[in-house]
């Protein structure tokens, strides 16, 4: 079981700890060096341009691409999900070229991760079409397969086509990780059809119970090496209560998780840095010897 980091400071949503407001550069370099420490899998980065004042699921949003390549140059080996990229926003070479970029200065450490939207104000207000976004989102899959590796590539689709266009640089991985967020089986489907993984959100934020995951994942037959997310419901506390640790591994396992998307409860910095020790410790994964 492969465990990463839903990234604290980089969004600001719902009832946050105050030192998370006042943070910034500094102390997300010390979460990603940490993570990266300690043999943490991933950490992750939302994706919204601009949303409307007030919204529920936050304000804040930083960029994940500006953010990742910050964090690239401070780390050694953790990667890097956007989680997840509004694929509509966007014409599939831009993402072939910027987080191809991305994996060639990293060393091939990006996973992408992809949803459709759902605020519409946000698409009318960069003009990006709403109605026919699941379409136009699969189609874009298909595009960017052909094109993330290559140095000259081409795609012909209903949406999007290209002939012999060059890319350069590209990806350093000859087959960049594409998970689907989303947790209706329409999603999953899209997962398992054009895709590498499945990444739905925490129930919390109507995401499918464990049990439903499970569900789920039996009615489709899985590809070799198919990545499935699981976000726990809640925050955990490896400090004060270690045996969550195990609970959580053994609950994603029975769901069909492959890795985990960890969230700490945590009221400063050094108890954040302090929660991700502990679980790591208690799983097992610390590769500080290393």
């Amino acid at each position: 079981m492969k465990v990463g980091i839903s990234s604290p400071i980089v969004a600001l949503a719902g009832k946050r700890p105050d030192w998370e407001a006042a943070a910034g550069p500094a102390e997300l370099v010390r979460v990603a060096r940490t993570a990266d420490r300690l043999g943490y899998e991933f950490m992750t980065c939302g994706d919204h341009v601009a949303v409307p004042p007030g919204l529920p699921r936050g304000e804040r949003f930083y960029d994940p691409l500006a953010t990742f390549s910050f964090l690239a140059g401070q780390t050694a080996r953790l990667r890097f999900l956007p989680y997840v990229l509004v694929l509509p926003f966007y014409h599939p070479l831009e993402i072939a070229k910027r987080y191809g970029t991305l994996d060639h200065l990293s060393g091939g450490r990006l996973i992408l991760a992809f949803g459709v939207g759902n605020l519409k104000e946000e698409f009318d207000m960069l003009g990006a079409p709403f109605e026919d976004r699941g379409p136009r989102a699969d189609d874009a899959l298909r595009a960017l397969r052909s094109a993330l590796s290559g140095r000259t590539v081409s795609y012909e689709g209903p949406y999007y086509s290209f002939r012999d266009m060059v890319v350069d640089p590209h990806a350093a991985q000859a087959r960049v990780p594409m998970w689907i967020g989303g947790h209706s089986e329409r999603a999953l489907r899209r997962a398992v059809t054009l895709a590498d993984g499945w990444a739905p959100a925490p129930q919390a934020f109507r995401g499918p119970s464990p049990e439903l995951m499970r569900q789920m994942l039996d009615r489709h037959e899985l590809p070799d090496d198919f990545d499935v997310v699981f976000s726990p419901g809640h925050r955990l506390d490896p400090v004060g209560e270690p045996g969550q640790v195990a609970e959580v591994i053994d609950t994603a396992e029975k769901a069909g998780a492959t890795q985990i998307n960890l969230t700490v409860r945590h009221d400063s910095l050094a108890h954040y840095l302090e929660q991700l020790e502990a679980f790591a410790d208690v799983a097992g994964f610390d590769i500080r010897a290393q």
